[in-house]
């Protein structure tokens, strides 16, 4: 899990990044997925430790949820821009794949969770 934490930090970083240099860096908004990419990814790597992996992952989970929760309003912008009336499409298609990738990532940490709840009262 910690290498996936750190490889989900890496693509919301560089969405982040790619949507604040493809809109001509005018929007300090857009770095909001590099923002949490970066947050997930130092989850990711002081998951490594052992002692701190559950924690570490905790963090990590809970803030890819509060970012696909963040990108709901704008998700719901998705028939604006199939019409082509969006204001900032831009905008609209980097909130729908960091909710993509978010949600990935949570549905993804939450098997695991459980998964290793499994093998911890099986071994007990």
């Amino acid at each position: 899990m910690p290498t996936l934490a750190l490889l989900v930090g890496v693509i919301l970083i560089a969405i982040g990044l790619g949507t604040y240099v493809g809109t001509g860096a005018h929007a300090p908004t857009a770095l909001i997925p590099a923002a949490l990419g970066v947050l997930i990814a130092v989850s990711g790597a002081v998951a490594r430790n052992p002692r701190l992996r559950m924690h570490a992952m905790h963090a990590a989970v809970l803030v890819a949820l509060l970012g696909a929760l963040g990108c709901v309003p704008g998700v719901l912008k998705l028939p604006a821009l199939v019409n082509g009336t969006a204001e900032r499409p831009v905008a609209v298609v980097a909130q729908l794949v960091t909710l993509l990738v978010c949600l990935g990532f949570v549905v993804s940490a939450v098997r695991s969770f459980i998964e290793a709840r499994r093998a911890r009262a099986g071994a007990s």
